[in-house]
């Protein structure tokens, strides 16, 4: 709906663009040509239009245009990303609910619960194999298109889901919902960048980073008591429900924020007005079509795998945080159930504490943006691994930490309060680590960043995905203190990667055949 009335303005503002340039003086009486100054740049004569007349490509009329979605007021750009960030929730939240009411699950179809852990993991693998794709689909179609499509079919998954006769369907069901709903999450770091400029993003990109990654923790959260009272179906209905308040929401006041599909509208009211089909906007040349980059971001990523180690290796640590992040799932149920013999409710309702972690990344967000904003002022610029600030003021290594420390101190003789502490800890440094990641990545590749982040999205759910199903088991046979002192090395071998490119970044970028910034 929004974006329909959004299409109207720029109707609206061509012609009255057009209506000031009749009126204005002019000494030859050529008032084509001068609003190719205004809202157009001729092309050279090597681009043509299909009837061979050179190409005027639009623009927007000048930088400060109401139109562009950069320029919107800094309160409406943080209420759109609140937004986007909401589709994050709904869809992440839903990723990891299922595993509260495994028990009534198990119990309603007759399986173990490793079977039923498969529900999770089957979700991730779906979001893993759609996020692949979601780039091309959204530079083609627009940012609200791909939300609203693929929403409409991520929650008729989460309704099948709900009314599944047996495993097998539920199974399914779970994994096409997982494959629909990658693509709205995928596609929200996509309605970031259009928004906010690079030092806004220092404080903007948490609005979307903190409920999105906090989404597995607030679907623990709601889902507490919701097994025990009304039944495991109720976990996914009440995902649906929420999920189509989002996308109402989306429908009524989410404007398009993807610029060349903005231009497009220009481009095809300027025809339209004018009759003049030279008219075009960048996306209506752009020489590859849909197929052929829909197949280059399938073999793209998994080519820079090979080459582009900050992809890799931001892959590998986001990867490591995920397998941290769902099995504990499942850890959570021995440390806080068992240890400590909370109820299953009581055992969600601790992820509470990691909620707060999550949230205490803000804290440090002034110290943050002071510095970015001093080397923008100074350069004139961000570097790329300025991003990397959130990660290392303590980030990094309160990971293995937290990990150690709640592996060690999880026994009935010492107070619940400390794995409760540790996990708060825990929260706050995979947060940094996530925030960092994708802001890394993002400045560095550009407009290639989407095949980047597309590749680590695609990593950390598989791979994340395929380790949590076992994750009971691992716990039951290692036991907890093990088995995250296990997870605490890894990730305190990967605590040096935000560091290794904050000093050797710039010449790794310079050696790089994608990186968009080499200095």
């Amino acid at each position: 709906m929004e974006a329909y009335f959004q299409y109207r303005r720029i109707q609206r503002a061509v012609s009255q663009e057009l209506t000031n340039l009749e009126k204005a003086p002019s000494c030859n009486g050529d008032h084509s040509q001068r609003s190719h100054s205004i809202s157009a740049q001729p092309s050279g004569a090597s681009d043509e239009n299909p009837s061979g007349e050179s190409i005027i490509y639009v623009h927007w009329s000048s930088a400060d245009d109401k139109l562009n979605p950069a320029n919107f007021s800094i309160v409406r750009k943080a209420v759109l990303t609140a937004f986007v960030s909401l589709i994050g929730v709904s869809v992440t939240a839903a990723s990891a609910i299922d595993a509260v009411g495994l028990p009534q699950y198990a119990a309603e179809f007759r399986t173990t619960e490793v079977v039923g852990g498969l529900t999770t993991g089957l979700f991730m693998i779906g979001l893993s194999f759609g996020s692949l794709v979601s780039g091309p689909f959204s530079e083609t179609f627009g940012r609200n298109l791909v939300y609203i499509v693929t929403m409409v079919l991520y929650l008729l998954f989460i309704m099948a889901s709900a009314l599944a006769p047996n495993v097998t369907a539920h199974l399914i069901f779970r994994f096409l919902a997982g494959l629909f709903g990658s693509t709205p999450l995928t596609c929200s770091g996509g309605t970031v960048a259009d928004l906010w400029s690079p030092l806004q993003k220092t404080y903007a990109f948490l609005i979307y980073a903190i409920p999105g990654f906090g989404g597995p923790v607030i679907g623990q959260l709601i889902g507490s008591f919701i097994p025990s009272t009304l039944g495991w179906r109720w976990l996914e209905w009440i995902m649906l429900i929420m999920g189509a308040t989002v996308l109402v929401a989306v429908l009524l006041f989410q404007p398009e924020t993807y610029g060349d599909l903005l231009l497009y509208w220009k481009a095809k009211a300027l025809r339209q007005q004018t009759g003049n089909s030279r008219y075009r906007a960048p996306m209506e040349v752009r020489g590859e079509p849909l197929r052929r980059r829909l197949l280059i971001a399938l073999y793209r990523p998994f080519a820079w795998s090979r080459t582009e180690p900050i992809v890799l290796l931001m892959a590998l640590y986001l990867t490591v945080v995920y397998i941290v992040l769902f099995t504990s799932l499942e850890g959570y149920r021995f440390i806080f159930g068992s240890t400590y013999g909370l109820s299953q409710g009581l055992t969600s309702i601790t992820w509470a504490a990691m909620f707060v972690g999550i949230s205490l990344v803000c804290l440090i967000v002034p110290l943050v943006y002071t510095w970015t904003s001093k080397e923008f002022e100074t350069t004139g610029r961000i570097r790329p691994e300025a991003r990397l600030w959130y990660t290392m003021l303590g980030g990094a290594p309160a990971v293995p930490i937290a990990l150690f420390w709640m592996g060690w101190t999880s026994t009935s003789s010492i107070s619940i309060w400390s794995p409760l502490a540790a996990s708060a800890l825990l929260g706050y440094g995979m947060t940094t680590i996530f925030v960092s990641a994708y802001l890394y990545v993002i400045d560095s590749y550009g407009i290639y960043s989407s095949s980047a982040l597309g590749f680590m999205a695609f990593t950390r759910y598989l791979l994340s995905g395929g380790v949590m199903v076992a994750g009971g088991t691992i716990y039951e046979n290692c036991g907890v203190p093990y088995t995250l002192s296990f997870l605490g090395a890894v990730s305190a071998i990967m605590a040096v990667i935000p560091y290794l490119f904050y000093f050797y970044g710039r010449s790794i970028r310079a050696r790089s055949r994608h990186c968009a910034v080499k200095d």
